[in-house]
């Protein structure tokens, strides 16, 4: 949590945005082709233009190859450890272009691990990070324009989310990037002011188990903010993918599995040569 006199950060993109993106991708896993076919006819007189057999196939066939051979997209993570929930997401943001040509970053809240990617999916750091103490996804109401000192424990969650995240600076001139701008939830340099709480040790110590400490701002390492997060995101806005931890990632995010993308695409590679089969011996009488 920052207790900070907020600026008003633009934003690029609202943080509901590229939920509909896989509507496209959809296509390679539904039905037959025959049935595409078929509708794609339909639509051919609908619109007053009648197609015949033979055209109407070669249509579906040009169609749906369009779809199909988009090539899968994923991120490059550089023999970095991650989980496999933060690999599909990470590898569905790129496939997707949920992100929009930007640099993003995944926050692994189960595994209190942070990664930092180019626009284009390749890893440019990770770090382990120091998470709100609570487990939780989602944030108080009006939690954002509380005191510190009103906060309950069982309110310090870092919550679950897509957000467009910018750089400002603190009162003391500090920087920081803003994730939850609402809640007053930002990523920082972790805070050491309080010798009690430890944060450096915990930082450092292998264990995910002492890493909940946060109001529910997101703590790093000093040297990976300032060499990994503050390059990425200086000049440019970023989104950042807070993992959520008490519900599937895909109810989040809206998102797919790229790995599901890819099995349906090479399958549906067969359906235009099975198509033309089934149509050639028809046509062959005419």
């Amino acid at each position: 949590m920052t207790t900070i006199k907020r600026s008003v950060v633009p934003t690029l993109y609202p943080s509901s945005m590229g939920k509909g993106v896989f509507f496209g991708l959809l296509l390679a896993s539904f039905g037959s082709l025959q049935a595409f076919a078929a509708d794609s006819a339909e639509q051919g007189v609908k619109s007053g233009r009648s197609l015949s057999m033979d055209q109407s196939t070669e249509v579906t066939i040009t169609q749906s190859r369009a779809v199909l051979e988009q090539p899968v997209k994923r991120v490059n993570f550089n023999q970095e450890v991650a989980s496999q929930d933060a690999r599909q997401v990470a590898d569905w943001v790129v496939d997707s272009g949920d992100n929009r040509g930007i640099p993003f970053m995944i926050v692994d809240k189960k595994e209190a691990k942070v990664f930092v990617f180019h626009a284009d999916g390749l890893l440019r750091g990770a770090a382990p990070a120091l998470l709100g103490l609570a487990l939780g996804d989602d944030s108080v109401p009006g939690i954002g324009n509380r005191k510190l000192s009103t906060i309950l424990p069982d309110e310090r969650t870092t919550p679950a989310g897509r957000f467009v995240a910018a750089l400002d600076r603190n009162l003391h001139g500090g920087e920081i990037l803003w994730v939850d701008y609402d809640a007053a939830i930002s990523l920082h340099p972790v805070i050491t002011t309080n010798p009690k709480e430890q944060r450096a040790q915990r930082l450092a110590s292998p264990s995910v188990l002492d890493n909940r400490i946060s109001y529910g701002c997101i703590n790093v390492p000093a040297e990976f903010f300032k060499n990994v997060v503050s390059a990425a995101f200086k000049g440019t806005n970023g989104v950042v993918y807070v993992l959520p931890e008490t519900r599937p990632s895909r109810q989040v995010f809206a998102s797919y599995d790229v790995d599901e993308r890819e099995r349906s695409m090479a399958a549906s590679q067969l359906l235009p040569a099975q198509v033309t089969s089934q149509v050639a011996p028809s046509l062959a009488g005419r």
